[in-house]
């Protein structure tokens, strides 16, 4: 145990050593993003009532956590694969466990100013008061874990090439068809139940649950729906990272 952590610890730190000027970029871009959903949704809204603000003020935050997840992270691999990186990062005396997760706090740090801040104009612009649980944290880490340990299972398995597209589709499909900043059943039948098994709308869920927290409580089925996607990719991610070709 005491080699794992210090494995993880100084894994971290070279992650923040290795990534300190792009970190600080992706930092910024995580702070618009968030920002800019909330913002930029309002504008094609003309008018926006309380329900509507819910989703969109929860939304840019789950919105954020899967672009960090499940774009830029297997995206920074793909590169880290085309110049070598990935190969030296394949070889070091680390427990395998020990490098997923010091992957997976990386970028929920650098999500997190994005996340809050992205509440904080939600609130401002529209008038909104949040009710936190205490499952606050719980509901974001677990949302940043499933969206990395897929992401870098995808960027893992595939070639650069297929893992950028792959990540684009993912955008995609998050942004523009999955009931993330409104309801679900805006969507056709037959795409609300493939997202009764995709990981999008169970993200917003317990995101949505435990930032305003009403008198029905949290659900627990979006919980165990990520934790089974958590423990997928986690296991298809350290499966590929330990196999020997």
């Amino acid at each position: 145990m005491r080699h794992w952590f210090r494995s993880y610890l100084l894994l971290l730190r070279w992650s923040a050593i290795r990534l300190r000027y792009l970190l600080s970029l992706v930092l910024v871009v995580q702070i618009f993003l968030s920002v800019g959903i909330v913002l930029g949704f309002a504008f094609l809204l003309p008018q926006i009532d309380p329900a509507t603000a819910r989703y969109l003020a929860t939304g840019a935050p789950t919105l954020g956590l899967i672009t960090i997840g499940m774009v830029m992270a297997p995206q920074l691999v793909a590169t880290a694969k085309t110049e070598g990186t990935f190969t030296y990062h394949q070889t070091l005396p680390v427990p395998r466990t020990a490098v997923v997760l010091s992957e997976v706090t990386t970028w929920l740090v650098v999500g997190a100013p994005g996340l809050l801040l992205g509440l904080l104009v939600a609130e401002l612009r529209f008038d909104l008061t949040l009710r936190v649980s205490w499952l606050a944290v719980p509901a974001a880490v677990l949302v940043a874990l499933a969206a990395t340990t897929v992401g870098l299972a995808i960027a893992y398995a595939a070639p650069p090439p297929v893992t950028n597209m792959v990540t684009q589709l993912i955008v995609f499909i998050a942004l523009m068809f999955s009931p993330i900043n409104f309801p679900a059943d805006r969507l056709p039948e037959w795409l609300q139940t493939i997202h009764q098994v995709l990981p999008f709308q169970h993200m917003a869920q317990v995101v949505r649950d435990s930032l305003t927290a009403g008198p029905a409580g949290v659900s627990a089925g979006p919980y165990a729906v990520l934790a089974a996607w958590c423990v997928l990719g986690l296991a298809a991610t350290l499966h590929i990272m330990t196999r020997r070709d």
